[in-house]
C-alpha cells in the first residue's frame, strides 16, 4: 500500500449536506465551486500528470488554474465539457473528510501536487479538509453541493494565462473559465447575455453610431464626432434646465492653477499622484540659470471643481440670507489615470463632471440634501434607471477634527432617513475631507455603476477661510455639500449606450428621423419634409435614393435611428409618409404632420420611448460570496 493509500484508508468521509432555504447567491456559489472540481476531474482524466492550483467560484462562474504538459486551445474545451457531463450524469456524492495538516502535506507530496503543498504551507490551522466526488479528491474548504447532478447546466467559456499568486517570476499556469447555473433556462439566458454584451460595448457602439472615437496619440481621451457632440450637448441641456429650475447658478472657472490652490485644499497631499503637473514656463527659465535653486512643477490641471469653487465664493461677502447658495459647474477635468485602467468613456483622463457645490448653514443641511436626492430621482427617472445608495464613512487617511466627521456623518444619515431611502454603509469609504452618499445605477445588464455622489464637507470651508455674516452680525463658516448626479457626462453616456443597446430615446438620439425617397422623383417632396421638421427644431436628415430602399432601411436600423419615413409616389401626392420606427417597426401610412407632431411631443417631454432587453433578473441576488480560506 502506498503512502497516499495508507493516509486515505484512515479517513472518514461524510456526505456533504446542503442546508435548506439557502439564498440564491449561496446556492449558485456551491454549484459553481462544485463545477470547478468536476472540471478539474475531467482535465485530470485527459492529463493524468496535471498539477492543480486553485479553483474558486467567481461572479457568474468559476475557474481552475492548472499546470499542464501542453498549452490548451479552445478546441480542447468541447472534450473537457464532454467528460464533465459524463461525471455529472453519474451524480456523484460530494463527501468531506478532515485530517491533520501534516498528514495532508504527506498526501499531496505523494501525489506531487506542488501548488497544494504551497497552500498547505500557508495554512495556520492544525486540521484541514478534503472533498471528493467520484474518484477525484481535492484540498478544499468548501462549500459544495450534495451531489454532482446539480452541476449539469454549465459551459466552459475561455482559456487564459495566470501567474501563481501573481508572481511573474513563476511559470505561467493555464486558467480555464466556465459558467454554471441552476437551470438550463438561466444558462441559455446568460450565454445570450454574453453575446449581447459584445454588441453593447459602448466603445463599439461609439464607432458604429459615429459618436466618438479614440486614437493612441490622445492618451485615452475621446474624440467627439458631430453626432456625439449633439448627444453630449443634449445631456448638458438637461443638466442646465433641471438645475436652473432647482435654483442653481452656473459658473465657469479655469482648468489650470498654481499648486497653492491644491496645497490649501489638501489635494496636493492626498491626490497629487492623480494630477497632471505642468511646468511654469517662466519658472523653468529661471531654474535654468546658474545657481538657481531646484524647483518642481508649479502648475496643475484641476482634477475636480471643489477647490476653485471655494475661490469663487470668496469673490464677495455673503450674508446668511444668501444661503443656501447653489453653484454648478460643468467643466472639463483632467486626472492622471494609469493607461492600463482606462476604459473608453467609462474611465478616461479627461471628462466633464456635472458638479455642484451648495454653501449652506448647518440648520439647512438636511433640507438641502433632501432636495439633491429629489433632483437625482427626477433625472434618473427620465432614463428609467434604478439605483441604490451607500453611506461611505470616514477613511483611514482623513483630514480634520473627529467631531466634525461625526457631525457630517450624522447629517447624511438624517437626510437619508428623512427622505425614506434605504442604504448600506461602506465603513471607511468616504472622501478624505468628508463622508458621502454614493449612488449606484443598476443597468439592464445587471451591473452597478457608481455615478451620483453627495458629500458633506466641514473641512474645505475652514481651510479656505470661508465666511458668511449671520443674523447676529457675527461671521460664521458655511458647510459645503459637494454633489454630482450624472457623475460625469462621458461615463453616464457610456452607461446609457450599453443600457439601451445603442438605441437612445428619440429626444436624445443624434438623428431623430430619416426621410427616404424611394426614387429620385420623390426627392423634392422628401427635402420639403426635412425642412418642415427642422423648422420644428427636430434633427432630421435626408437619405437620398442612391441605393435600394431596403438597404437604406437596414442601415438606419443599424444606426438605431428612431424614425424612418419612406416616401414614394403615393405619399408625395397625399402629403403622407410610410412610417417605420426602430422600436415598433412598420406603422403604416400616416400624414407627415402627425409624425412630426409625435416626435416634437416626445422631444419636448423627454419621453422614454425605448424598450430594451433587461438581464437584471438573471443576476438578482448575485452578491459576491466570501472566498474560502484555502
Amino acid at each position: 500500500m502506498s503512502d497516499a493509500d495508507s493516509i486515505l484508508a484512515g479517513l472518514t468521509w461524510i456526505p456533504n449536506v446542503v442546508p435548506p432555504g439557502l439564498p440564491r447567491a449561496e446556492r449558485l456559489r456551491r454549484v459553481r465551486h462544485s463545477s470547478s472540481h468536476i472540471m478539474a476531474q475531467a482535465v485530470r482524466e485527459i492529463f493524468p500528470d496535471v498539477k492543480l492550483a486553485i479553483g474558486p467560484p467567481i461572479e457568474n462562474g468559476f475557474y481552475y488554474d492548472m499546470d499542464l504538459p501542453r498549452a490548451l486551445t479552445p478546441g480542447d474545451l468541447p472534450e473537457i465539457e464532454k467528460r464533465m457531463r459524463k461525471i455529472a450524469a453519474r451524480n456523484p456524492v460530494f463527501e468531506r473528510a478532515q485530517l491533520p495538516r501534516l498528514r495532508a502535506i504527506e498526501l499531496f507530496r505523494a501525489w506531487k501536487q506542488d501548488y497544494k503543498l504551497e497552500i498547505l504551507a500557508g495554512i495556520a490551522d492544525d486540521t484541514v479538509s478534503l472533498y471528493r466526488q467520484d474518484r477525484f479528491i481535492d484540498l478544499c474548504a468548501g462549500p459544495h453541493v450534495a451531489q454532482g447532478g446539480a452541476c449539469t447546466h454549465f459551459k466552459l467559456t475561455s482559456i487564459a494565462g495566470a501567474y501563481w499568486r501573481g508572481d511573474e517570476r513563476r511559470p505561467m499556469l493555464q486558467r480555464i473559465y466556465g459558467t454554471a447555473w441552476e437551470s438550463a433556462e438561466d444558462l441559455e439566458e446568460y450565454l445570450r447575455f454574453l453575446e449581447d454584451s459584445k454588441m453593447r460595448d459602448h466603445r463599439k457602439l461609439g464607432q458604429q453610431l459615429d459618436l466618438f472615437s479614440f486614437h493612441p496619440w490622445s492618451a485615452g481621451c475621446p474624440f467627439w464626432h458631430p453626432r456625439g457632440v449633439v448627444v453630449r450637448n443634449e445631456l448638458l441641456r438637461l443638466w442646465r434646465e433641471t438645475h436652473a429650475e432647482a435654483g442653481y447658478l452656473e459658473i465657469l472657472n479655469p482648468v489650470l492653477y498654481r499648486k497653492d490652490l491644491f496645497v490649501t485644499s489638501g489635494h496636493w497631499d492626498h491626490f497629487r499622484e492623480n494630477m497632471f503637473l505642468v511646468e511654469d514656463g517662466a519658472a523653468a527659465d529661471a531654474a535654468a540659470q546658474p545657481d538657481a535653486a531646484e524647483s518642481g512643477p508649479e502648475l496643475a490641471l484641476k482634477p475636480m471643481n471643489c477647490p476653485d469653487t471655494m475661490l469663487y465664493y470668496k469673490t464677495r461677502q455673503h450674508s446668511y440670507r444668501d444661503l443656501p447658495l447653489r453653484i454648478g459647474e460643468g467643466q472639463l477635468l483632467h486626472r492622471a489615470e494609469p493607461m492600463g485602467a482606462l476604459h473608453g468613456l467609462m474611465r478616461a483622463r479627461v471628462f466633464t463632471q456635472d458638479d455642484a457645490h451648495l454653501f449652506v448653514r448647518e440648520e439647512q443641511i438636511q433640507d438641502e440634501i433632501g432636495r439633491v436626492l429629489a433632483l437625482l430621482a427626477k433625472i434618473y427617472a427620465i432614463f428609467g434607471l434604478r439605483y441604490s445608495m451607500t453611506l461611505s464613512t470616514k477613511p483611514e487617511k482623513a483630514m480634520g477634527a473627529p467631531e466634525l466627521w461625526e457631525k457630517a456623518e450624522h447629517g447624511l444619515r438624517q437626510a437619508l432617513e428623512a427622505a425614506g431611502h434605504a442604504y448600506k454603509v461602506d465603513a471607511g469609504g468616504g472622501a478624505y475631507y468628508g463622508p458621502k452618499i454614493d449612488v449606484k445605477i443598476h443597468d439592464s445588464m445587471g451591473r452597478e455603476w457608481q455615478c451620483g455622489t453627495v458629500q458633506l464637507d466641514f473641512q474645505l470651508p475652514r481651510r479656505f477661510e470661508l465666511e458668511y455674516i449671520d443674523a447676529d452680525n457675527q461671521p460664521r463658516t458655511p458647510v459645503v455639500i459637494h454633489r454630482a448626479l450624472f457623475g460625469s457626462i462621458e461615463r453616464f453616456l457610456g452607461i446609457l449606450l450599453e443600457h439601451f443597446a445603442g438605441a437612445l430615446p428619440t429626444w436624445l438620439a443624434p438623428v431623430q428621423a430619416l426621410v427616404m425617397p424611394i426614387a429620385e422623383g420623390q426627392t423634392e417632396y422628401a427635402e420639403q419634409l426635412v425642412r418642415q421638421a427642422r423648422a420644428l427644431g427636430l434633427r432630421v436628415e435626408l437619405a437620398p435614393a442612391t441605393s435600394k430602399i431596403n438597404y437604406r432601411i437596414r442601415e438606419a436600423e443599424m444606426n438605431k435611428v428612431p424614425y424612418m419615413l419612406v416616401v414614394g409616389k403615393r405619399e408625395a401626392a397625399e402629403g403622407s409618409v410610410s412610417l417605420r420606427t426602430h422600436q415598433e417597426k412598420d406603422r403604416g401610412v400616416l400624414p407627415a404632420q402627425t409624425v412630426w407632431a409625435e416626435i416634437a411631443e416626445k422631444v419636448r417631454n423627454r419621453v422614454l420611448d425605448v424598450a430594451v432587453k433587461d438581464y437584471s433578473s438573471l443576476f438578482a441576488a448575485e452578491e459576491a460570496a466570501p472566498a474560502a480560506s484555502y
